[in-house]
């Protein structure tokens, strides 16, 4: 194989892992050091509750990173994730069991990772709980974040109605 050819594959290889993505819409970018390494900041509405955003930061390893570090096919497992009322809330149908539903998903690697939120509703303290994580098919990672929006004392709206403290 030569150089060139490898060159090709290298870099159809990191546009095709590039091009996998979420639902978010990114809203902000940097280089964080010199070898194209980047924080890429996303935008998150939740697809099942109206007025809430949430901001996920996360990783995006550089072309050169990668050759260096070989691992060619995956992001780091690193994510931040921070939410708040937008707007008047609306919470339509979500899942009220402990595991809550996900709201969120995006390709790490080229196949078998995942940087995911999850949403969870607490009745207990009337809030609504949004895990940032990377879950993996064999070795789940335990680096996650938490982000936490209040509902208590504000106009939520619950068409389907509110469910009654745990």
């Amino acid at each position: 194989m030569t150089l060139s050819f490898r060159s090709a594959c290298l870099a159809l290889c990191v546009a095709a892992l590039s091009a996998c993505g979420g639902s978010g819409k990114e809203v902000g970018e940097f280089k964080n050091d010199w070898t194209g390494n980047e924080i890429k900041i996303m935008q998150l509405q939740d697809p099942k509750v109206a007025g809430v955003v949430c901001h996920l930061a996360h990783f995006d390893r550089g072309v050169w990173d990668r050759i260096g570090k070989g691992n060619w096919f995956e992001n780091p497992s690193n994510s931040s994730i921070s939410c708040l009322q937008s707007g008047p809330i609306t919470v339509g149908n979500i899942d009220l069991d402990k595991s809550g539903e996900e709201v969120f998903d995006q390709s790490q690697s080229l196949i078998f990772k995942q940087l995911a939120v999850r949403r969870i509703y607490d009745p207990d303290t009337d809030s609504l709980m949004y895990v940032s994580f990377s879950r993996t098919i064999v070795d789940g990672s335990a680096k996650m974040s938490l982000s936490t929006v209040p509902l208590y004392g504000r106009e939520v709206t619950w068409p389907a109605g509110k469910p009654a403290a745990g």
